[in-house]
């Protein structure tokens, strides 16, 4: 049995479309195919993913495809039928609530296009694929969330300083609710799928379209004040509708942000771990990495392994351990695994390994 003197490293990816599994025995054509098969088990990169690994994951970009252009639609409906009203009565707080509406329903434009280049397969040059796209669409989402507060907050003070009147008030008030169950039904629409599929960015979209609607029924309060008489109220109320935008603006802000600095929930790296630490023959888990590429989860781990395990039998631990993970961790698609023995573990002793072969070839 040869030592393990050297580290051997796994990786589970999708792009090799050798397909196998781990742990279920040898297969039935005797010692001679077992023997082979533990061979080039050991020697021939591989994954169990490639089917049920890309499959899924390229139905869910459809999922969230067809998620964005419907609610595009139910929130383009809804924008056109309060821009009409706004031309009519003149309400500055519908006039915010519509773009705010319809920034969010521009949204789903960026996002789209994200979905569609995370579908493409990985090259040489983008060797992780493509699913960044989704937070650079995010990015874009976060700017045009910006400008509709910016624009909602300079016609509110315009108006506040040369006051006119609402008319239509019924059609005012008619059309914050309108807006309200538009954004409602999309919102519903958007964090069903989201979650469903693992999109933080489409959950995050169906929250601001949440959101959306209740500053929808601001404009409520608007027409009611300018009903009383009270000429301020819907500049006041536009006002207030400005500053909800900017706090929207703030949680995509951060969450954006995370996603770019490939922030994970620290339960998921926990449950990362604890899965790790059961599989038989880890002794210990020196390090775990996690980090969302578009939708999907990507892991490394570093394992320490008795040293005086053979090449193979390294190799099914490592297996095992990237079978393992894959299943306990929802929206994992890619997982490396790396052992080390339990004399060296950890990765500081790589470079002096790499010395020691090269001054005794």
């Amino acid at each position: 049995m040869d030592d393990h003197d050297h580290d051997h490293e796994h990786s589970h990816d999708r792009e090799h479309g050798h397909s196998h599994d781990h742990g279920h025995g040898p297969h039935h054509g005797g010692r001679l195919a077992a023997w082979w098969h533990r061979l080039t088990h050991a020697v021939v990169p591989h994954s169990h993913d490639s089917r049920t690994k890309i499959d899924p994951a390229l139905e869910s970009s459809r999922e969230g495809l067809r998620a964005l252009w419907i609610s595009l639609v139910g929130l383009g409906v809804t924008a056109v039928a309060q821009a009409v009203i706004v031309v009519l009565s003149g309400s500055v707080a519908l006039l915010g609530d519509t773009l705010h509406n319809v920034a969010d329903a521009l949204t789903a434009v960026p996002l789209g296009i994200a979905f569609l280049l995370g579908r493409r397969a990985a090259t040489r040059a983008y060797t992780y694929g493509y699913g960044r796209a989704e937070d650079i669409a995010g990015i874009f989402i976060v700017a045009v969330i910006a400008a509709s507060a910016v624009a909602a907050a300079w016609t509110a003070v315009a108006r506040l300083l040369h006051p006119a009147e609402v008319s239509h008030l019924p059609w005012v008030a008619a059309a914050g609710l309108v807006g309200f169950v538009g954004n409602e039904l999309v919102a519903r629409y958007r964090i069903r799928v989201g979650r469903r599929i693992g999109s933080a960015a489409l959950v995050a979209d169906g929250l601001h379209a949440r959101t959306d609607g209740y500053t929808s029924l601001a404009v409520l309060l608007a027409a009611g004040g300018a009903a009383l008489g009270w000429r301020w109220a819907d500049p006041v109320v536009g006002l207030v509708i400005a500053v909800a935008i900017a706090f929207v603006l703030k949680d995509a802000a951060r969450e954006v942000y995370r996603r770019l600095m490939d922030a994970v929930d620290p339960a998921v790296v926990d449950q990362a771990e604890t899965t790790l630490r059961a599989v038989d023959g880890v002794r210990d888990v020196a390090a775990i990495r996690l980090r969302w590429i578009g939708h999907r989860l990507h892991a490394e781990a570093e394992l320490v392994v008795d040293a005086r395990l053979s090449l193979v039998a390294a190799h099914e631990i490592a297996a095992d351990a990237e079978h393992q993970l894959t299943h306990a961790v929802p929206r994992l698609t890619t997982a490396t695994v790396h052992t080390d023995p339990d004399s060296h573990p950890g990765g500081h002793h790589h470079t002096e390994l790499s010395h020691q072969r090269r001054q005794h070839p």
